[in-house]
């Protein structure tokens, strides 16, 4: 298989700087995004609700998925033919700036759910413009067949920020409200240097006789006609929508478990504890056969894990089901990452990982948004185990609907897409140590 012999990507220093980067802002965002939570739930509870509250962080995640759904195709498009480093360089710089808005707000008690708003959408933007440039950047900095193991790396990056990230905010904002946003702003800083640090880097040509709009619809065109890529997409897209329960973690805590800020951090990182595990374990031995099938079983069980999560009244069974949930969702994203990664050609990855960006955020932000509806009319427990069910159901359906999904044996390309030329081996390698 070909990460038996693919040098590891770590050797590569260009990499190391993409993963430092990522490690740092995942770690910004995932805080920064349970605070603005817990401050816009607390809010809402002062003239609101249990479930009217739940509502508004539904809505919270509504609003940073419109500016990213509008922008898809523009950003998309913006990483195919603009330096992808000087993207995530602007882009991480601003939310630093944003960050410490925030801070400053809290600091001086003049937070709002309105300023909460407009903070949401900001993060939408840039968000939507930060993702298909450091997600196509990866493949230009490692040889393809070392991709899978820089996948999972990346996710480890990506996981850890997500444990690390609301395990920290919880305990500062006990301290001092505005701490957690002073840290994300330093945090956003370091990883915006490091993207400073990757050197050059060499990517395919692009086919400039074809106008913006043109170029635009061959992206989302090349998604719709490879049904390996657009299942992959649309399974990930329809199972988050169904089973999304982070956005109700701060109803939970309160609420239900009674766990105050402290079991709010625990809840918010245990999923990403079953996703570490597991990506750490592709990390020394990544996934090589049956890789689809794994991929449908995994949406399956992230749905039941779901399920316990929303039948759960205990602060440690809840943590559990979570952490099953996360481990689920590590699978389906190193599968679906790599499939869509070494099935694209690389003059193309910016904008069709821009639509699986888009995708992923409308499974999560619409999710959050669908879950808060949901508490709204029939309460928080029953919104979040009946879109656990919905994803089982929605896993068995992709299944038949496409079979290209479980005759994926191994991550391989077609042969004749590699013969054609599509997918060419852009690596630095001269950025090795």
């Amino acid at each position: 298989m070909i990460e038996q012999r693919a040098p590891h990507p770590f050797t590569i220093a260009n990499y190391r700087y993409l993963w430092f980067s990522r490690l740092s802002s995942m770690f910004a965002l995932y805080a920064m995004m349970l605070i603005l939570g817990w401050q816009a739930y607390n809010l809402a509870r002062e003239d609101m609700g249990v479930g009217a509250s739940a509502g508004i962080l539904g809505l919270l995640g509504l609003l940073q998925f419109v500016p990213l759904f509008i922008l898809t195709p523009v950003v998309g498009w913006v990483a195919d033919h603009l330096d992808r480093r000087w993207i995530a360089r602007i882009v991480l710089g601003a939310q630093a700036v944003i960050a410490l808005v925030l801070g400053l707000l809290t600091v001086s008690g003049e937070i709002s759910l309105w300023a909460i708003y407009i903070i949401s959408v900001l993060l939408g933007i840039c968000r939507a413009f930060l993702g298909p440039a450091v997600t196509s950047l990866a493949p230009n900095l490692v040889p393809k067949e070392s991709l899978p193991r820089a996948i999972a790396l990346s996710t480890i990056a990506w996981q850890v920020g997500v444990i690390a990230g609301p395990g920290m905010a919880g305990p500062l904002y006990k301290i001092a409200p505005a701490l957690p946003y002073f840290v994300c702003t330093a945090l956003y800083t370091l990883a915006m240097l490091a993207i400073f640090m990757i050197g050059p880097v060499t990517r395919s040509a692009i086919d400039r006789t074809k106008g913006p709009l043109r170029q635009v619809m061959d992206g989302m065109s090349y998604v719709w006609t490879n049904k390996l890529v657009l299942g992959a997409i649309t399974l990930d897209l329809l199972v988050m929508f169904l089973a999304g329960a982070t956005a109700m973690i701060p109803v939970f805590a309160k609420d239900i478990l009674g766990a105050g800020e402290i079991g709010l951090s625990l809840l918010a990182a245990s999923p990403a504890v079953g996703a570490v595990i597991v990506a750490g374990i592709f990390s020394f031995a990544p996934l090589s056969r049956n890789v689809g099938n794994m991929m449908l079983i995994a949406m399956a069980v992230f749905g039941v894990g779901t399920i316990g999560f929303g039948l759960s009244t205990s602060l440690p069974l809840s943590m559990a089901c979570l952490a099953l949930c996360g481990a689920a969702d590590m699978f389906g994203v190193y599968v679906r990452s790599s499939l869509i990664q070494l099935h694209t050609p690389d003059d193309r990855r910016g904008r069709v990982n821009a639509v699986s960006q888009m995708t992923i955020s409308a499974s999560n932000e619409l999710g959050d948004a669908l879950s808060g509806g949901l508490a709204v009319l029939f309460g928080p427990i029953a919104a979040i185990v009946a879109g656990g069910a919905g994803a089982i159901v929605v896993t068995g359906i992709w299944s038949r609907l496409f079979p290209q999904l479980g005759a994926a044996k191994t991550f391989d390309p077609p042969p004749d897409l590699e013969a054609d030329g599509k997918i060419e081996d852009k690596s630095n390698t001269s950025a090795k140590d």
